[in-house]
Parts: C-alpha cells; structure tokens; sequence
C-alpha cells in the first residue's frame, strides 16, 4: 500500500467550509501552467497517493518532459473506482471465484480476496435486439435478455453478495458510460481516508477506469478515466496501481463553432480522421482553445467516447461552466455542483479557453468546417461526407444487381440508434425524433425491410423523448425503443429481417447497416454484414426512410406514399438549432435521470433471481455457461525463455478483438454450436459469444470465429481452422492446439499492423494463451490488446518493417525461434527471432518486446496477472487458515 504521508496543502472555501487540496502549484512551479491538465492530474494523483518518494520522481519527470515533451519515465496510477461491463465483468468475477478455490486448496481463507476498491458493474453488453418497430418492444427484450443469461446474472448476483465492495446496476438501468456521466461521475469528491490528519477535508478529482474502451466518455466532464483490459483491471482491484509511461499528449485545438445542421457526430468522426491521420497508438489527447468553450457536455461526450477509435487513451475537456450546466441538468446536488466549481478553480485545473499548454504534438479545427458526415463502410477513421457514401459502395455489388426480390443491391438491413456515443447527448435523439415527426407528417414510410431500433443510453430519454411528443413520432417511423443497452453496436442486433436474410443466402444483394455507434469492422454489427456506416441519430432516421445506402442523401427526393404527395428533400427533414432547443426545453426534466435509474434498479426481475450465498462459488460442471478457468491457478507458469514453434495463424492488418473473441450471436452452423448442441443446448437458441465468457471451454472454440479472417498458412481455409504441422491436416484451431501441446510444441502468431484493436476483451488474449500461443508477432499492437496479452503471460513482439512481408508468407511446416529469457527482460528490449524455413533457408531479425513497464516484465515473469496476484496473496495471508 502506498504512504499515508500528505503532500504540500491548500485550502479553499466552499458553501461556507474550510476544505483541503494537493497544492500543485506549490509542488509543480513555475513549470504548472506550461503541462497539460491531464499531466497535472496525474501528477495530483500521483502526489497523494504514491510514497513521498515516488511523488518527487513523478514531478521531477514531469518537468523533464517540458523539454521533449515526452518521457520514458514511468508513473504509478491509483484510481479511485472501477467501472465495468457485464461481459467483461464475468470472466474477472469467474477469475476471482476460481482464485479464492485455490487458496482454499491452499489453506487460507478465501474471504481474504476481495477488491480492494469500489467496482461498478453496469449489465449493458447482453440485450439483443429480438423484438423491434413496437411500443412494447423494452420489456419484451428485456424478458428474452432475463431469459437466456439468468444462470449468469445469478453469478453476478452472488459476487455482489459475497464481495463487498462490488455493486451490480441490473439490466436496464442503462449503457454504462452513460450511467458514469449520468450518476457515477462526481467530478470532485471527498478524500475521508485522507483527510483524518488533516484540519480540513481533503477533496481530490474523479479519476478511474473501466473496463471497456469508451471510458474515455467520462473526459467530457473533466473525470480523468481511460479504458484497461479486464487483467489489468485485476491487479488495481488488489491494491496495485496501474504503471504507466508518462504519455505523450495530443493537444487538439478547436476553434469557432458548429454550423447549422452540424452535430456532435458529425465533429467526432472528423476528429476521428483527423488524429488517425497523424497516427495515435495509446496518446492522451485534450482538447483545448476557445472552440471548447462552445461544446455542450452532451457534443463533448460524443467526441470523447470517440477516442479508442482515434488510436487513443483519453480524449479529454477540462472542467469549465458546461461541465456544471450538465451536473445542473443531471440532478446533481447544488452544494456538490459549487464544490467541484470552487475546487478546480481552487487547484488550477478549471478550463482556460486562452490557455497555451505545452504539448508533444498540437492539432487543430475550426468548428466551423464541421459538414454532415459519414464514417464507413468498414472503418470509423474513414470519414467521407454524407454525399459521398455512393461513391465508397462503387465496386463492392460484385454483379449484384438491383430489384432482386424487389429489394436494391444495397438495402438497408439495419437502422439503428444506438450506442452511448450518440445516444448520451439528449438532443441528438431529440433530432431523430424530429425528423421522425417530418416525416410523420410528410406521410413518409420506411420500406418494409429496414430493422430499425432505437436504443438510449439510459432510461431517462424515454421520459424526456415522452415530454417532448417524441416518443409516438419515433414509433411512427420504426424506433421505437427497445430497451436500454449497447445492442447493435456491439452486435447485438439479432436477426435481420426475412427479405434481407433470403435475398443475402442468396448472394442476390449487398445489404447495409447505418448506426449511430462508434464501430462498424466487417461482421461487427452483425456477422453476416460487411458493410456499415457510421452517422447522426436524425441520419439513421433518414437512411431508413430511403430503404438503401447508395443515394447521395443531400439531393435525395423521398417520396410520399399517398399519391401527388411533393418529393421532400432532407433539409426538409432536418431541425433547426432553435426546434431541438424548444423540444429540449419542453421534455426536460432534472429529476428523471435519478427518479428513473432508481426505478430501473428495483427491478423485480433483478429482486426475484435467486443468487447462491457463501465466500466460494459453487461450480456446476454440467453448466454451459459458467466453468472453473484452467489459467486461474498459480500452477500456471512463464512462458519465458528460449524455444522454438510452428505458427499456428498467420494474418493480415486490422484483426480485431471482435475477430478474436466475437461477441456477436454464436452461428448455428458454428463448432461451438455443435459442442453446445452435444450438451443439451438448442441450436436454435444459443444466445451470444459474450454470454458464454465464463466457460472457457465455450471459448477457446470460439476463438478467431469470423467469416472474413484469413488464416494465411493456408488457401481458402475454414472458419476457426489451420493447417497441422508435419501432418498438414486441415482441422479446428483448438484440436490443433490440443495436437501441439501433446507433442510438446510450441506455437506463435503472426500478425499484421494493428493486431488488437476495437473493444478492450481480455478473452481475445486469455484465448490465445489457452490455444498455447507463447507469442504474438506484430507489426503493431492496439494499447489495451497489447496489456491484455501481458496479463496472460503471452509475449508482445513488435517485428521490424522490412520483414513483416516475409513472415506473412510463412507455412505450417516453418519453424520459429525465440529468445526471451527472463533474465535479459528489459522494457522494450530486443528479442533475437530466428525463422528456418521448411523449403530452405534462414530469416534472422531483431523483433522488441512490446513491454512498457516494469509492471509489465513482473507479470510476464509470473506467467500472468492471476498467478502474480495468487502468489502475493499466498504470501501475504498464509497462514491465515479458513
């Protein structure tokens, strides 16, 4: 545990009290005003909870960094709270259950095992959109969502019982980033631990993490937050910091403001691109200039969420008027309202719209430039305009022509509202709603093979939407509200309608998805789809009129389905500024957000499930969906040293942790359907991926299941399939896997740029450990993929540029040496790879280990984070017996 001993304080008054704060000025100089917030943050952070030793390091580093503006110093981390998913949140829980039966078996006391911190876990990754285009659409999803994952929920239920500082928001209560800014966040709060020695109470920033990539969300409000794998959530449960290098800082300089018909989306997708652009991989960026001072903190959510999908760790705004016009709006307390306002402004972190921080690189936009825009149709950095969607679907009908079945050769299949990214920031949806009522009373339709969903971020939209007249207008137009959840964006969409799915068996179309969500990689948003595009809420509404995604929407003429009706124009369609702001002023109401989460949270449903009680979770072997991990054991070992292996995937650029470990709807036609279907499943009814991540033998089979992935040891191989060496069999990755093991072979992967990136699934690092891959060779990795590999023991190594093309050709027969004994483990370090290859010849290169911290190396010595934090329990408690 860190030093109890107190930093450098100051005082200020708020309300009429004395409260206490970390004096940064005083502790950073002259150098205060030159760093970035999100540096002075981290140097507050570091101050009051670090060793008096190590807080002088960190601003010792910190000044060094004004010189290069940069650093390879490292900085320990101590959040104050963690937020997590239901999905990732099963598998750390299942983690947790199986560690505290191995130091049963050991003989301690498995009670000892406990988070250390408060963890928030929000049940938002499992509603599937199975009814849709009906009033009563929420509760009837909400029922198949109860249905299918009670087994789970009642798990989750029991780590909430027997772990006391773990708390469940039931399904229902809304998108986890959105309750974070809607009732979690609160900006600035009392220390008590802190404050004891104090004459006054210490009051320090919300800063946390989360366990899912948008995070970064909560930077709308000033909360420093980013998101971490699952693994290395699980060392700061118990009582580590994260450690990290002291970033590179991105400032984003914005300037005028928005246009007319302009939106936070439109804004987040150029800042996507633009930073893309440049390159990001892990950077902080904050956003600075005058331009911020003109973002509401609903547009300034949308542009943080953004941020994993511009390469990434914070997309931050600094505190200012609107970040307390929001707590305001939210039902925040005033007193807590004027702490945080006289707090910042007290400790130098409040927003200076004129300020010129320091930083490693500056980009800049004027707000002014911002058009209506379009992310798609397999990336979201690929930004294009509105108009010129028809020209991005040139080449890829393949032949197909249009009218097959009466549907064009670009329908939309899926139009749906989804996602916190859009759906937190009220008056996007209040804009959709409009153009729905236009529409209405155009007497337009949306064509009959559109899916169209509307899913909000929380429950309090329903009743601001209702206030508004909103709600009937949307229903008109097929959105009305299916629950309150992630749903499409993560995949979740469920089948698509009975035209699209005919005419797409029969290859006869190349159907389409629209989504306000932050992702659209091939086969993300549903497995069958490869091409989507990301855009505003009210632009959904307006695809989904128009039925395909091949019209330059700007000069599109909707017809009417009455006969004469005038062709109508989507500027006819659109709000103004002034009819969104009218229609937020009637529908807002202050007391929903907590009124409505309150009644969210009592959900009989949630009441009712009968959750088992007791220090250790009872296993069910026959159980399908929750199983006892083989890796949460401190038998599991380094998987250092000198060794040789065949690789057992070869792949390309852009592999996803959605290719990885899928989180979609589990194929019926799949391996892992037929392993199901042997255990007494219904092959009609085997939910998601993400269901099952509690039972790792669902897993390891489901691992790298995705229709465009390309495994390059072989041509046109199989889903979940390679190629054995020395047999040259064609079989199942995991009996492939099984074959090695017991001829006591190693195996790697060969990967391209980018290996990892999309959302943060420490299942697509735990798969691979489990399929006994000891390394991954990559041109690069995404920051949270990287960490996650590490925390299950698996090595990261980055292969120079001029032999990635060499290693993309390699066979099963090839044999790969490395090098990477614990002794010479050095952050960054070199590796010595040695390629032999079956056909003749010798490739030798250099490759670096991808390990950023000393942190890093510990957990690649251990074999992991949970044997590393076995063995420090053990150490720590035994003889503590039960």
């Amino acid at each position: 545990m860190p030093s109890q001993s107190q930093p450098r304080i100051t005082t200020f008054e708020s309300g009429g009290q004395r409260y206490s704060a970390t004096d940064l000025r005083a502790a950073l100089g002259a150098e205060f005003s030159r760093l970035p917030v999100v540096l002075r943050l981290l140097a507050e952070n570091t101050l009051r909870r670090s060793s008096t030793g190590e807080g002088a390091r960190t601003v010792a580093n910190l000044k060094d960094w004004l010189r290069e503006h940069r650093s390879e110093a490292e900085l320990e981390y101590w959040p104050h709270r963690i937020l997590m998913h239901d999905t990732t949140s099963t598998p750390a829980l299942v983690d947790i259950a199986a560690m505290r039966d191995s130091l049963a078996e050991a003989g301690i006391d498995p009670i000892v095992l406990n988070p250390q911190l408060q963890v928030e876990v929000s049940i938002d990754h499992s509603l599937a959109v199975e009814d849709y285009g009906r009033d009563d659409a929420a509760p009837r999803n909400l029922a198949h969502e109860y249905r299918r994952n009670q087994e789970r929920y009642k798990f989750l239920k029991w780590a909430q019982q027997s772990m006391e500082t773990v708390n469940v928001n039931p399904p229902g209560t809304g998108i986890m980033h959105t309750l974070n800014l809607e009732q979690l966040a609160t900006v600035a709060h009392l220390d008590i631990e802190r404050s004891e020695n104090l004459e006054h109470p210490l009051v320090v920033p919300d800063m946390m993490i989360g366990t899912d990539s948008h995070t970064p969300m909560v930077n709308a409000l000033g909360v420093l937050g980013w998101g971490v794998g699952g693994l290395e959530a699980q060392t700061v449960m118990f009582g580590l910091p994260t450690t990290l290098r002291i970033p590179d800082v991105i400032g984003f300089r914005l300037t005028g403001q928005l246009p007319a018909g302009a939106t936070a989306t439109d804004l987040a997708l150029n800042i996507t691109h633009i930073i893309r652009e440049r390159g990001a991989s892990g950077e902080f960026v904050e956003f600075f200039g005058p331009g911020v001072s003109t973002l509401k903190a609903g547009e300034r959510a949308v542009v943080a969420n953004m941020a994993p999908e511009y390469g990434a760790s914070t997309g931050y705004f600094p505190v200012d008027q609107q970040v307390l016009d929001y707590l305001a709006q939210t039902g925040r307390a005033s007193e807590q309202i004027q702490l945080v306002q006289d707090y910042y402004q007290a400790a130098g972190l409040w927003f200076d719209p004129q300020g010129q921080p320091e930083y490693t690189d500056v980009l800049e936009l004027d707000l002014g430039q911002v058009r209506l825009s379009a992310a798609g149709p397999r990336r979201p950095q690929d930004l294009m305009e509105v108009s010129q969607i028809p020209q991005a679907l040139e080449g890829e009908a393949d032949g197909v022509e249009d009218d097959a079945g009466g549907l064009p050769r670009f329908a939309i299949a899926l139009a749906a509202i989804t996602s916190c990214t859009n759906t937190t920031d009220p008056k996007l949806l209040i804009a959709a709603g409009l153009v729905a009522r236009k529409a209405r009373e155009y007497g337009l339709k949306v064509p009959h093979w559109v899916k169209t969903s509307l899913a909000p971020g929380s429950p309090a939209a329903m009743s601001y939407l209702r206030r508004a007249g909103l709600l009937e207008d949307l229903g008109y137009a097929g959105f009305d509200v299916v629950g309150f959840g992630c749903t499409t964006c993560i995949g979740n969409s469920g089948p698509l309608s009975e035209p699209i799915s005919q005419e797409l068996a029969e290859a006869a179309i190349r159907p389409v998805a629209v989504l306000s969500g932050n992702r659209n990689f091939t086969g993300r948003i549903h497995p069958d789809l490869d091409l989507g595009f990301l855009v505003s809420p009210p632009l959904v509404v307006a695809f989904a009129l128009v039925g395909r995604a091949d019209v330059d929407l700007l000069t599109y003429e909707f017809t009417p389905e009455q006969a004469g009706g005038t062709p109508v124009k989507l500027a006819d369609l659109l709000p103004t500024r002034e009819e969104v702001q009218a229609a937020w002023e009637r529908g807002h109401d202050a007391q929903d957000f907590a009124r409505d989460f309150k009644i969210a949270t009592t959900s009989p449903l949630w009441s009712k499930l009968d959750a088992p009680t007791g220090a250790q979770f009872h296993w069910n072997e026959d159980s399908n969906i929750l199983r006892r991990p083989p890796f949460a054991a401190a038998s599991e070992g380094s998987q250092l040293g000198t060794f040789v292996a065949h690789p057992l995937l070869v792949l390309g650029d852009d592999v996803t942790t959605d290719h990885i470990s899928p989180a979609s709807a589990i194929p019926a036609d799949s391996l892992v359907a037929d392993y199901l279907v042997s255990r007494g499943e219904n092959r009609d009814d085997l939910n998601v991926f993400a269901s099952r991540r509690g039972n790792f033998e669902v897993m390891v089979r489901g691992g790298f299941h995705a229709k465009n992935l390309e495994n390059k040891l072989g041509a046109n191989l199989p889903v979940v399939h390679t190629v054995h060496a020395g047999t040259g069999d064609v079989i199942p990755l995991a009996e492939a896997a099984n074959r090695y093991r017991e001829q006591g072979q190693s195996t790697v992967v060969i990967a391209g740029e980018r290996y990892g990136t999309g959302s943060s699934r420490d299942w697509a690092a735990k798969v691979q450990r489990l399929l006994g891959v000891r390394a991954v060779l990559a041109g690069s990795f995404e920051r949270i993929h990287r960490s996650n590999l590490i925390g299950m023991g698996v090595v990261p190594l980055l292969v120079p540029q001029e032999v990635k093309a060499q290693l993309q050709q390699l066979a099963a027969d090839d044999w790969i040496g490395i090098s990477v004994p614990s002794s010479t483990l050095a952050v960054r370090g070199a590796v010595p790879v040695k390629v032999e290859f079956s056909g003749g010849g010798v490739l030798e290169f250099e490759a670096r280990l991808a390990a950023e911290t000393e942190l890093d190396l510990t957990l690649l010595k251990a074999g992991g984070v949970i044997p590393h934090l076995l063995a420090k329990t053990q150490a720590q408690f035994r003889g503590v017996a039960r």
